[in-house]
């Protein structure tokens, strides 16, 4: 039974330690002035909402994904990981291209195909643990609120 928890702790270290870095690397990238003078929508969430928002969504995805990680005798486990990195990656290179790079079409389309991509991973989740699917379900929840609002800056620009 130790030996078991001693995993299942490494296990968990290992997917928030993951998730986690995507975020760092994320947040190199920063609004900066060039977002300041850019068209938003009036329903756009004021900056100081974010850091929150998505440190919670990172935790919530990080036990998610351990969550799933903790079924990994179960076959289809390494299908619902595999898309749980890959959105990692798409999650990641959004803020380059629309902080980084200041291209918002490209931005739009890395978001759109990051829905796609973690609608998949949600639905892979919840076959293999519901509490996974319901943890990711508020991810799944704002990258839909974020593609909306970056489709309107996108139309605005």
């Amino acid at each position: 039974m130790a030996g078991r928890r001693k995993s299942d702790l490494l296990g968990l270290l290992f997917w928030v330690l993951l998730t986690f870095s995507v975020a760092f690397i994320s947040s190199q990238f920063e609004p900066g002035p060039w977002y300041g003078t850019i068209a938003k929508p009036s329903w756009t969430p004021p900056g100081w909402v974010f850091g929150p928002v998505w440190s919670l969504l990172y935790l919530s995805m990080s036990i998610s994904a351990w969550l799933v990680w903790r079924h990994r005798a179960q076959k289809p486990v390494i299908l619902a990981l595999g898309f749980y990195v890959v959105q990692l990656i798409v999650n990641g290179l959004w803020s380059w291209l629309f902080f980084g790079r200041q291209i918002i079409g490209a931005a739009l389309i890395d978001l759109l195909s990051l829905v796609l991509l973690v609608a998949v991973t949600l639905a892979l989740f919840f076959r293999i643990d519901r509490k996974a699917g319901v943890l990711l379900t508020p991810y799944l929840l704002w990258i839909c609120f974020a593609a909306a609002l970056n489709l309107q800056i996108w139309r605005l620009n």
